[in-house]
């Protein structure tokens, strides 16, 4: 019996390509075992900066270290055998210039396996995404809502409607032609994301965005209702695994207050 053919991982050239096909599924993970479950049915796993937020109780993105994602990334791509792993470049490692980006985008990669790195800006971060592109980086864009910059855009808001959907196209432009091999459009008016899918020559990847994008990208803890007290309008819940959690630990801790648990299935004696 021949050996089965080794699983091929999916690169940035295979996203690149995928503009105006099958649309692209994406989700975050931050551990190898939520890795291995996204790795089945994903194209792409996200170990976004998000993790802050989500596994460390943190405010908002801007506190999350090189480190942290360096650690996560590596647990994530122990997990990962088939989907392109993207790793998240955290506030303060890639705005000061492109060299800046490049010794850190180099470090994520080299430390983690991870095939790309994702960073945040447009227009503005164009001729970094030059710089790292023509440096063997390759970039995945994000433009729309970019949480890092919640401070200057007051909030977590919808971002180009009226004028501003120029700004937002103009970014979209700007990261394609510099270089990106996709872009995350979040939270951005659906006609304005299927505007920007129509006219930039690279995959638009929508959160909060428009079902026309060329994929799509949600947490993974939001889509599988881990938190229950936190819901963003753009994340459908196909589980409601917050919920199931809270009773089973509710029943442990009753069973465990009645001398219910351990019952004697779960206890060892002189033979077994």
């Amino acid at each position: 019996m021949s050996a089965s053919a080794p699983i091929r991982q999916v690169t940035p050239v295979d996203i690149r390509a995928r503009k105006g096909a099958t649309p692209i599924v994406c989700l975050t993970a931050y551990t190898t075992p939520v890795a291995r479950l996204v790795d089945a049915e994903c194209d792409l796993v996200l170990v976004g900066d998000s993790v802050g937020m989500v596994l460390h109780g943190l405010p908002s993105t801007l506190g999350v270290t090189m480190e942290m994602m360096i650690l996560h990334g590596q647990a994530v791509a122990r997990g990962v055998n088939h989907a392109l792993m993207v790793v998240d470049m955290p506030f303060g490692s890639y705005e000061e210039g492109p060299e800046q980006a490049f010794r850190n985008a180099a470090r994520l990669m080299a430390e983690t396996g991870a095939g790309a790195v994702k960073l945040e800006g447009g227009v503005a971060m164009a001729d970094t995404v030059r710089f790292l592109t023509a440096r063997s980086i390759p970039v995945m864009a994000h433009v729309g809502l970019t949480p890092q910059a919640i401070n200057t855009l007051g909030g977590y808001k919808v971002q180009g409607r009226g004028a501003d959907a120029d700004r937002v196209l103009a970014d979209a432009r700007a990261v394609a032609e510099a270089g990106a091999f996709s872009v995350v459009l979040e939270k951005v008016p659906a006609d304005l994301a299927d505007r920007v899918t129509a006219e930039v020559a690279i995959p638009t990847i929508g959160i909060g965005a428009s079902a026309g994008c060329d994929g799509q990208v949600l947490v993974v803890d939001d889509m599988l209702g881990l938190f229950t007290d936190f819901k963003p309008k753009f994340a459908k819940r196909y589980a409601e695994l917050g919920r199931d959690a809270g009773a089973a630990i509710a029943a442990y801790a009753e069973e465990v207050r009645a001398r219910r648990f351990p019952a004697a299935e779960h206890v060892f004696g002189e033979d077994a």
